[in-house]
């Protein structure tokens, strides 16, 4: 029987953005391989059940609380690595004797005490944690905020540096990520992200609206959509739905004041295939290049046209089912176009996606790596 450890930076559940959706859906994907997964979770609360979606596709879940002191700021390790760390984490590790799988940097504090132990590591590489953060400082207004993000991005740059060589193998999300680690540590492999989309829609026609989604706590998140809005105040004549569960009461007033723009909440998966399903195009725009975005493929695989700016993704083909605007101008002009077709890219979305992006087929490819068969 195989058995693999699985460190989370949270609870997996539910799968409602993007880090956490890759989590989730290849727990998912390596349990139907037959995989005893133990997930070990760091969170701020230890939530008082385990909700049935993860019991059915775990051996065990241990929970471990991420730490509060804010003198972690002074510490020469990522703050974010260094509230995740647990003496209860070694000694659960340390029972069950099987190769660890590390999700992301953040949970890789524990290394330094494993290194001893035989235990054989992998990391699944989220972000480059640097570039991620010096994302978010320049995303970022507040300027405490902006300080913290900046520090954040210099501590990270020497402590994956130093890391990615302990790995067996770093499983990296895009192409661009696979060739930063490849260029110094020699062990990265390909895999894209665990979305937990199995077919693609089949959808014609028109939609109703165009459809802006996502985190709206997050500063590249909040940018997008603050351009986004301007955009569209300057074509009343489209409607856009802007969907998210975190979105600031001066979000939802600058938007209610906006004849043409709405926001809603999203709340369960269901309620964001219907929002999929009746969206005629999904605009999707980043700050940060980092690598393809999970949302990317929940657009591509249930709605309809998909708007992207080049921070979006770096897949060739992936790109290939996008409509690109590198300016905002050009984005503005594929909004124009889109609204005026009718969506027909069904078979060529089913070829690409189903044949090349599949769960199971990544999950089979990464236990391969892992268990040498």
């Amino acid at each position: 029987m195989k058995e693999l450890h699985l460190i989370s930076f949270n609870y997996p559940y539910p799968p409602s953005y993007g880090g956490i959706i890759d989590v989730y859906y290849k727990i998912k994907a390596l349990a139907r391989l037959g995989i005893k997964i133990h997930l070990h979770c760091f969170v701020d609360d230890i939530p008082e059940i385990i909700d049935q979606e993860i019991e059915s596709i775990t051996e065990n879940v241990f929970f471990y609380k991420k730490k509060k002191n804010p003198f972690h700021y002074l510490s020469s390790v990522p703050f974010a690595a260094a509230i995740r760390t647990s003496d209860a984490l070694f000694e659960n590790l340390m029972k069950i004797e099987a190769p660890v799988l590390f999700e992301g940097l953040q949970t890789t504090q524990i290394i330094r005490r494993l290194k001893s132990k035989g235990y054989k590591f992998y990391l699944r590489f989220h972000n480059n944690e640097s570039e991620y953060y010096k994302g978010l400082s320049s995303s970022e207004k507040n300027i405490f905020k902006k300080i913290i993000y900046k520090i954040e991005s210099l501590k990270f740059v020497d402590y994956q540096k130093k890391l990615l060589k302990e790995f067996e193998s770093v499983f990296c999300l895009s192409g661009k990520e696979f060739n930063e680690v490849n260029s110094y540590s020699k062990n990265a492999r390909l895999i894209h992200i665990f979305h937990g989309n199995e077919s693609v829609k089949q959808l014609n026609g028109k939609g109703d609206y165009f459809l802006f989604h996502g985190d709206l706590s997050i500063s590249d998140n909040k940018k997008a959509l603050e351009e986004t809005i301007r955009m569209f105040k300057a074509l009343p004549q489209h409607r856009l739905v802007v969907a998210s569960d975190r979105a600031s009461d001066d979000v939802r007033k600058k938007i209610n004041n906006i004849g043409n723009i709405s926001i809603v909440p999203i709340e369960t998966s269901e309620n964001l295939r219907h929002l999929f399903e009746n969206a005629h195009a999904n605009v999707l725009l980043s700050y940060q290049n980092s690598g393809t975005k999970v949302k990317l493929f929940n657009a591509l695989y249930n709605s309809r046209f998909v708007i992207i700016n080049q921070n979006i993704t770096d897949d060739p083909a992936l790109m290939s089912l996008c409509h690109l605007g590198a300016t905002s101008d050009e984005i503005r002009q594929r909004i124009i176009e889109t609204a005026a077709e009718d969506y027909n890219e069904n078979e060529i979305r089913s070829k690409v996606l189903e044949k090349n992006y599949s769960d199971d087929a990544k999950a089979a490819e990464m236990s391969k790596i892992i268990f040498k068969n």
